[in-house]
Formats: structure tokens, C-alpha cells, sequence
């Protein structure tokens, strides 16, 4: 999910139909495919919506682009995570609704009811329930089916199924139905990814998103007439029946999954940004911040080209979920995200334009390069929640970006580093996404750590360099599945500096950075006494009487500074020293020991010292140990306590903008 349910704060398309022409069966968007197009499926589909239920016909071209022979396959049925309490997903959760068996609508399944080959050989009855993550024999996400006859390498095996999909209500983990709403993600079989001679098919488990191949998707959907529909890819047309019902067809090439949505309540907005058609599905309750969803989709596509290249699809659309189906909201699919509002959110607080613009970037990280989400999480939710701070930054100013009300502003990259605080060490950044310590190091890890780490390095490298990095990333490994090494190799091939030693503390360890300002002295050095370099010693020495000879040329003063690192991450930092006539003096440090000194003597007494005074580090963890006055300050302390005391006396004077924070608060 785009959004995770410890952020503080919610980390909380089709308007133009293009010609398209028959061939074989299929429509043709592009004039030559983007990807390599291994999972291919046509699927007829018709919704009940009075029981939540998908009757659904699919016919899957799947081919064998590896150099192993392959004798059967594993595929994904999403919706049994939420087929009983026993599966693995709802034993993971700990924050869900309650789910009671004697309430059995809510609950959701998939089950495939025929499976067949191409030549009409029955497989149903090889179907077996596999659990390749865990020892649940109770969960039922993931089916193994032998072949009879094997598929060689560029062979392509063809398999239809007829299967029965019940969607959760109200929605849960992105996909589900309320009232009138529905959502359907991850609502149809699906095959696994084959790689490296075996098949990567997770389950589906409560801290995981997902992986697939890239294919050509050809959905008909059939469901009541008065039903606004929206989906992946664009719609081809429509066809009115004599029962009542409105067939929609949906084509949508070079796509690794097919979500969509329906409610005879939708709003419709459309606009148009970056050569892209933009639709936007609001709530009735919500239609006043239509144009604010529109304008939001359009600032960032507008960075996206500009910063990473164009965004090769044609239509975009943005869904408004209705109330009370907040676990559908922030989540993205191709070419088609949920946001998230609530009525009168003042203009002040931009949650919904920093979702939107956090669930479109979701159409490049995890739509064009399509990393493995079971297995590193960080290199799409990371990498887009770093991209959303820097557009939401650039777009809306550096203060207050996120929020501005009531004089207490609030940035989006500093509600990353609150969150990241709350589990700095527990986890390598890198680690199978069901295995984190905790949800919150998965939200951390996954989420708000990369975001700094990455905005670290930017102010390492420079904003230029890192942006020639993420463009030459995306037009690199677009389509091809990257790994965290694949985009490693960019960074150090890009700017030209091998950073391992960054990338090996950040993403491969738990190490936490904190450089601190442990000591600052200044002392009066006394008027000159003794004996001179230069005099003689003659007789018995210099009369007792005689002036000094080390003259006296004014007041001088010894200051010292030290700086320890207090963490196991090893950083190179600037440290600045600051005097009373009001100079400075910037010191460069490596950070590799752990403490280093500086000495000055000049004619002015230190005033303070400060470790990274340009706050190019959010990665530090502890920011109030990195300056120190040699004279004890209190009024910084005393401004602040009085600041945060005002927004907490102002949130309980406003008690709709209280509830409204609380509401985002459990939304993710």
C-alpha cells in the first residue's frame, strides 16, 4: 500500500479514447511493446453488486523466457487472505477491524472452480494449496499446479480458468466494497513470476505489496447500467444488454496488473496534463475538491517528466473512496490510484495532494520498473517517498509544504525523519518485507528511512547528480524488474564515485548515524610573562624586576571544540565554529574515529559549535546534541516549548481539525 498505517499523518482517466484497431483479438496502443509482455490475460467479468460477488472467465498466455524447462507453475489468489481468520495475512495483522465467521460478509475469497490447457485437459484436481513462506498449512494465497506436458524455454503455455471472486465488505488491505463502492484489487488468478529457474509466488502476507510480469490485459466487465466505471488501461468500448447491465471493455498493454473500480455515485472530473488525460471518480460528498485532485495529478506529472521522463501512458485516473472504505484509499495500480479526503479539509492541509502525488509516482517506481515488493519494499515505496518530498518541497515551499495552519507548519521530509526515529535500528533498510521486527520497522524501513537516507545522499552528491541518477535509473531498468544492486550500480556509475561504503551502512545494515558537539571551551590566554624566544641567558639570568619578555598585544583566546560520533554510521561532516566578533570557521571531518578535537587561538572568545550547520544530515538521528554554546542558552528551548504548547491549545480550540488528524492517524 502506497500509505502505511503508522505514519503520524497520512503518509498519509479515461478522457480520451484513443483509435485502437483489431488484431487477433487485441488492441493496439502502442506501435511496439514497452516490456516484454510474459503474462498476458483475457478476462470476461460480471459483478453482482447486491452480494459483492465476480463470476469470471480467464484465458492466461503465459511464455517461458528463461533457460529452464518448466513442469508446472504457481499462482497467486490474493483475495483468500481474507477468506477466514486462519490464513497468513490476518494471522500477521494486529491493527485490522474484527472479522467475525458469523458475519460472512466480511469476508473475501478467489476460487477457481475449472482450470483447463489448451486443448481442453482438466487440471482442477491438480491443484494444491502451497505456503512457500511459512508453515501455515491454513493459508490458501498461493496454488501449485503440475503439468502434463512441460513448456520449454520460449514456449508459451495457454490456460483458461473459470473462477468466483467475493469481495471483503467493508473493504480490506486495499480492495473491497461498501454500500454502493467497490474497489477490486487483486481480485483475479495470477501467476507468479518465474525467475532464476523457480517460481517467485509469495504469499500474501499483512506487510506486503506485490510482484508480477508485464503483460497485455483485454478485461470485459459487465455489471448494473447505472454503474461509473473506472480500471487500468482504457476503455475500448461499451455495450448496453437486455438484462440491465453495461459491459465495459478495458485494453491495457505493457501493465504487470489490472485494478478497478465502480459506484453509480461517482463525480466526474477530467483534465488534461503533460499530453496525459486525466479522470478523476470523487465522492458526491467530496465534488468541491474535485479541482484540487485534478490539480494535483497535474503537478506531479509535471515533475515526473521533468526530473525522470515521460510518462509513457496515455490516460490517468484518480478515485475518491467513499467513506467508511478507507482501506481501499492510497493504493496504486497501473494507471489508476485511490487518494484520500474528507469534507472541508482546509487548503492549509495538503494530505490529499501529497497522496496523489505520492500514488501517481507509484506509476514509475512501481508501475515501469516493477521491483520485487515482497522482497525490497524500500526500492518502491522508499524510492517514491523520497520523490514526493522533493516534488511536495519544490511545489508548495519548503516549510509548511504538508501543513500550514493555525501559524504551526509542518514539511513532509521532517515527518519522514519523526517517523524514521521511531525505528531507526531495528532493521536493515533490506529485508523480506514479513520479516521487519515490527510493522512500524516495515512502515520505517519501507517508507520514511529511505526517504531520508536518499535526501541524505542528494545533499551529499548535489540535487543535479542525484536527479542525473533517478532519470538514468528509470530509463535504464524501466520494464526489467530491478534489483537494489541494479540501482547501486547506477549511483556509482552516474556520479562517478564508488559509494558502497554509503549504500552498505544505509540499506544493508541497522547502523544509525548521530554526530554530536560533546564539548566547546574558550579561556582568556594571560598577558605575555617569561622569557622571550629570542633572549640570552647571561650570568644568573634576567633580573627579577625586568619586564616581560613575551609582550603584551592584546587579549587572545584558546577555544576548543569536540565532536564525537555517537553511532556506528560513518559520515563525512562539516563542523562550523562561531565567535564573538561574529566569524566563522567551517571544518571538514571524515567522521571515521570516533571523536576528533579542533584548537583555535584567535582575539575573539568562541560562541557555539555546530555539527552539520546547514542541515544537510536529516539521516543524524538526534539533532538537538549537534550544536553546543559555550554559555547556556534557554530562550531557543523556551520559544519552542511555548510553540508546540500553542498548536496543542489551538488543536483542542478546533476540535474538526483534531478528529480530522485523527481519522488520517488511523487511515495509515
Amino acid at each position: 500500500m502506497s500509505f502505511r498505517r503508522s505514519r503520524i499523518l497520512p503518509v498519509i482517466c479515461t478522457a480520451l479514447l484513443l483509435p485502437v484497431t483489431a488484431a487477433s483479438g487485441q488492441n493496439t496502443i502502442f506501435p511496439s511493446p514497452l516490456s516484454p509482455r510474459i503474462a498476458n490475460y483475457d478476462i470476461d467479468a460480471r459483478y453482482d453488486p447486491a452480494r459483492f460477488t465476480l463470476e469470471g472467465r480467464e484465458k492466461l498466455r503465459w511464455r517461458n523466457e528463461g533457460t529452464d524447462t518448466v513442469r508446472s507453475i504457481e499462482m497467486h489468489l490474493y483475495l483468500n487472505a481474507f477468506r477466514n481468520n486462519r490464513s497468513t495475512f490476518m494471522m500477521e495483522s494486529e491493527d485490522l477491524p474484527d472479522q467475525s465467521p458469523a458475519d460472512s460478509a466480511r469476508w473475501g475469497f478467489c476460487q477457481i472452480r475449472s482450470l483447463l490447457t489448451e486443448n481442453g485437459e482438466e487440471l482442477t484436481g491438480r491443484i494444491r494449496y502451497i505456503h512457500p513462506d511459512d508453515d501455515n498449512t491454513d493459508d490458501r494465497t498461493v496454488i501449485e499446479i503440475p503439468l502434463p506436458s512441460p513448456v520449454l524455454p520460449g514456449d508459451t503455455l495457454v490456460l483458461s480458468s473459470v473462477f468466483t471472486s467475493k469481495f471483503p465488505r467493508p473493504p480490506v488491505a486495499r480492495s473491497g466494497g461498501k454500500a454502493e463502492y467497490l474497489f477490486a484489487g487483486q481480485w483475479f488468478p495470477k501467476i507468479g513470476v518465474f525467475e532464476n529457474g523457480s517460481w517467485n509466488c509469495h504469499q500474501y502476507h499483512a506487510q506486503s505489496e506485490f510482484f508480477a510480469d508485464f503483460g497485455v490485459y483485454n478485461v470485459n466487465i459487465t455489471l448494473p447500467q447505472n454503474e461509473i466505471v473506472g480500471a487500468t488501461g482504457l476503455e475500448t468500448g461499451s455495450e448496453q444488454n437486455s438484462d440491465g447491465t453495461t459491459t465495459h471493455r478495458f485494453h491495457a498493454e505493457d501493465v504487470h496488473d489490472f485494478a478497478w473500480t465502480a459506484s453509480p455515485e461517482y463525480v466526474e472530473f477530467r483534465g488534461r496534463a503533460e499530453q496525459v488525460d486525466i479522470r478523476v471518480l470523487m465522492q458526491p460528498d467530496h465534488r468541491e475538491q474535485g479541482p484540487r485532485y485534478l490539480a494535483a495529478a497535474a503537478t506531479a506529472l509535471k515533475y515526473f517528466h521533468d526530473w525522470y521522463g515521460d510518462y509513457p501512458f496515455p490516460n490517468l485516473t484518480v478515485v475518491d473512496p467513499r467513506r467508511g472504505a478507507r482501506e481501499s484509499a492510497g493504493m496504486e495500480y497501473p494507471t489508476l490510484f485511490t487518494a484520500w479526503t474528507t469534507h472541508g479539509i482546509p487548503a492549509g492541509c495538503r494530505i490529499p495532494e501529497m497522496i496523489i502525488i505520492h500514488e501517481f509516482g507509484h506509476n514509475y517506481w512501481y508501475h515501469l520498473l516493477a521491483s520485487n515488493e515482497f522482497e525490497e519494499s524500500w526500492m518502491d515505496e522508499g524510492i517514491n517517498t523520497f520523490t514526493e518530498t522533493q516534488i511536495m518541497r519544490e511545489a508548495y515551499g519548503q516549510t509548511g509544504n504538508l501543513l500550514d495552519l493555525l501559524g504551526f507548519t509542518v514539511d513532509d521530509l521532517t515527518l519522514n525523519r519523526v517517523e524514521y526515529l521511531g525505528a531507526a535500528s531495528c532493521d536493515p533498510t533490506l529485508r523480506f518485507a514479513w520479516k521487519y521486527y515490527s510493522g512500524a520497522s516495515y512502515g520505517v524501513n519501507s517508507y520514511a528511512k529511505p526517504a531520508v537516507l536518499l535526501t541524505t545522499l542528494q545533499n551529499y552528491l548535489g540535487t543535479e547528480t542525484m536527479r542525473r541518477i533517478m532519470r538514468a535509473y528509470v530509463n535504464r531498468w524501466k520494464f526489467r524488474h530491478p534489483t537494489t544492486k541494479d540501482f547501486i550500480a547506477v549511483a556509482n556509475e552516474v556520479s562517478g564515485r564508488n559509494l558502497n561504503w554509503f549504500f552498505d551502512q544505509a540499506i544493508y545494515s541497522n547502523a544509525v548515524l548521530d554526530y554530536s558537539v560533546d564539548k566547546v571551551t574558550t579561556r582568556e590566554i594571560s598577558p605575555g610573562r617569561g622569557f622571550g624566544f629570542t633572549d640570552r641567558l647571561t650570568g644568573n639570568g634576567p633580573a627579577a624586576d625586568s619586564a616581560p619578555s613575551v609582550p603584551d598585544t592584546g587579549r587572545l583566546y584558546a577555544s576548543e571544540v569536540d565532536v564525537r560520533r555517537l553511532g556506528t554510521f560513518i559520515f563525512p561532516v562539516t563542523v562550523e565554529a562561531k565567535f564573538e566578533d561574529g566569524s566563522r570557521v567551517r571544518e571538514q571531518w571524515d567522521g571515521k574515529d570516533t571523536w576528533t578535537r579542533f584548537r583555535y587561538t584567535r582575539r575573539a572568545r568562541l560562541v557555539s559549535a555546530t555539527v552539520d550547520p546547514d542541515r544537510l544530515i536529516p539521516l543524524d538521528i538526534n539533532l538537538t546534541n549537534n550544536s553546543r554554546t559555550v554559555d547556556y542558552q534557554t530562550l531557543g528551548v523556551t520559544t519552542a516549548t511555548l510553540r508546540v504548547l500553542f498548536w496543542f491549545q489551538s488543536l483542542f480550540d478546533q476540535p474538526e481539525i483534531f478528529n480530522m488528524l485523527n481519522v488520517v492517524a488511523g487511515l495509515f
